[in-house]
C-alpha cells in the first residue's frame, strides 16, 4: 500500500464514523471486458471487508443477455474470502451470502417478478390484497439487503439497480472508470460516506 493510501487508510480508523456495513458496487458488462477488471473487482470486495463491511453486493448491468452465462461463470471463480452467489434473469432464489453478484437482474425485473408473484398468491386465495405491505414485498425480493453505500464508477447514473433495496442508500459516484479504480479511489469514497448525515427519508 503506497504512502496516499496509508495516509486515507489512517483517517479512515482514527474517525468515529462508522463504516458502511453493506457496500454495493455498481458496473457494467463493458467494465468487464477490461483487462484486470476481474483482478480490481476482488481487490474492491477485499477492501470492503478490510474496512469494516460484511457484506458487499456487486450489480453487473449488461445490454446483451447471451453474455450473461459467461460473466456467471467468472464471477462464480472470484478469489475472494467469502462465499459468493451469483443470481442471473430468471433466478428466484433468494441471496444470502456474503458477497452477492447481481448479472442483468435489474431493480424493474425483480420487482415486477415480485408483483406477479404476489399477485397469483391473492388470485390464488392465499393472499388478501388489503394486507399486502412492505414487509410482503421484502420477502420476495431476490437480493433483500439494503446497501448502506452504492458506489458507482464511470457515470452518474445507476443503471436500474436495486430500485427499492437502495432508496435509503447513500449514493457515490465516481468519474473514475473501473479500469483505474484504485485503493486510494475507494478510500475516498469511505471517507466522503463518513462524512454524510444519514436521514434514511426523514
Amino acid at each position: 500500500m503506497g504512502l496516499y493510501d496509508s495516509y486515507l487508510a489512517l483517517r479512515f480508523r482514527l474517525d468515529d464514523a462508522d463504516a458502511p456495513e453493506h457496500v454495493a458496487l455498481v458496473i457494467t458488462e463493458r467494465d468487464l471486458l477490461e483487462q484486470g477488471a476481474y483482478e480490481t473487482l476482488e481487490a474492491f470486495v477485499g477492501w470492503a471487508f478490510e474496512f469494516g463491511s460484511d457484506r458487499v453486493t456487486i450489480s453487473v448491468s449488461v445490454l446483451d443477455e447471451a453474455v450473461v452465462p459467461t460473466l456467471a461463470r467468472e464471477l462464480r471463480e472470484l478469489d475472494v474470502p467469502h462465499r459468493v452467489e451469483v443470481r442471473e434473469p430468471g433466478d428466484t432464489e433468494r441471496a444470502d451470502a456474503p458477497v452477492q453478484v447481481s448479472i442483468g437482474l435489474g431493480g424493474k425485473r425483480e420487482f415486477a417478478s415480485v408483483v406477479r408473484s404476489l399477485a397469483a398468491e391473492v388470485d390464488e386465495g392465499a393472499l388478501d390484497p388489503d394486507d399486502i405491505d412492505a414487509a410482503d414485498i421484502e420477502q420476495r425480493l431476490v437480493f433483500p439487503d439494503e446497501p448502506d453505500f452504492v458506489v458507482k464508477t464511470g457515470a452518474e447514473r445507476l443503471s436500474d439497480f436495486m430500485i427499492w433495496q437502495s432508496v435509503y442508500a447513500e449514493l457515490y459516484f465516481t468519474d473514475v472508470n473501473w479500469r483505474d479504480f484504485r485503493k486510494r479511489d475507494y478510500l475516498r469514497a469511505l471517507r466522503d460516506y463518513q462524512h454524510r448525515q444519514r436521514r434514511f427519508g426523514r
